[in-house]
């Protein structure tokens, strides 16, 4: 299996969609009653939440990973010359 990135990000916004989609199939199963208007603050509110969790964790990621290295175009020193 390949290794991937985690995306913390996308995990909290999934969880709220699969809370939104609860909430639905509770009021169609007919369990309980839910407004149509209930699910938008969920979701709005997983959005948001998903967009900090991004920026904290690239953030996160910015400072862990090691300063990028320059290559330099054309090779230099005393050991160069034909």
């Amino acid at each position: 299996m390949l290794r991937h990135e985690f995306r913390p990000g996308r995990l909290v916004a999934g969880a709220f969609f699969v809370l939104a989609g609860v909430i639905y199939a509770g009021d169609a199963g007919g369990l309980w009653e839910t407004p149509w208007f209930v699910v938008i603050p969920v979701v709005m509110a997983g959005l948001c939440l998903a967009g900090t969790a991004g920026l904290v964790a690239r953030g996160v990621r910015r400072r862990r990973s090691p300063a990028p290295r320059t290559a330099t175009p054309y090779p230099t020193g005393p050991d160069t010359t034909p």
